[in-house]
């Protein structure tokens, strides 16, 4: 009687749909973190490929990687309250990197490197509406944040519990090492 009620699913022929197979859960997870990066697949593999590279846990590197863009350091800082509005005010020259104009989303930073808003009326515009949007988000351990003057310092890369996609990456690299 009871197995007969699971079987009875909403909608006027039921879902007939199966569980996802292993390789769709991986799948899945890629594109969970592709997504929340903003990335292509192209440029996704070459991280990945990086990250295998180096010596250390291979998600987690990759993770640090992705975490490690301009675009993303920007969005950390709250200069814009989504990462895609923080690629754009990459993209349109707002940012200096140690003091030098990048206007690369993907720009690979370092600890040690200063962020900082550009000295024009229209970026610290820009950046100060960011921050308002953005007052609430909990500011990183890993980035040294002067909300005064628009600028930020990278102290070290961050750990993979720092860092927000709740995804397993162990997936990803599982997919990828097929």
């Amino acid at each position: 009687h009871t197995a007969r009620r699971q079987l009875n699913v909403p909608g006027q022929h039921g879902y007939r749909g199966r569980r996802p197979k292993d390789y769709g859960i991986r799948l899945i997870e890629k594109q969970k973190v592709r997504y929340h990066y903003n990335i292509l697949e192209k440029q996704f593999r070459r991280y990945f490929a990086q990250a295998q590279r180096q010596r250390g846990v291979t998600g987690i590197l990759l993770i640090q990687l992705l975490e490690m863009r301009l675009d993303n350091i920007v969005y950390r800082m709250g200069y814009s309250n989504t990462r895609a509005g923080a690629r754009q005010f990459v993209n349109h020259g707002h940012v200096l990197v140690n003091g030098q104009r990048v206007d690369i989303a993907s720009y690979n930073t370092k600890p040690g490197d200063k962020i900082s808003v550009r000295d024009n009326p229209r970026s610290k515009q820009l950046a100060l509406r960011g921050l308002d949007l953005t007052q609430a988000i909990s500011q990183s351990e890993w980035l040294v944040v002067d909300r005064d003057n628009l600028e930020g310092t990278i102290s070290r890369v961050p750990e993979r519990d720092e860092v927000d996609p709740m995804v397993n990456e162990q997936l990803v690299v599982e997919l990828y090492s097929r």
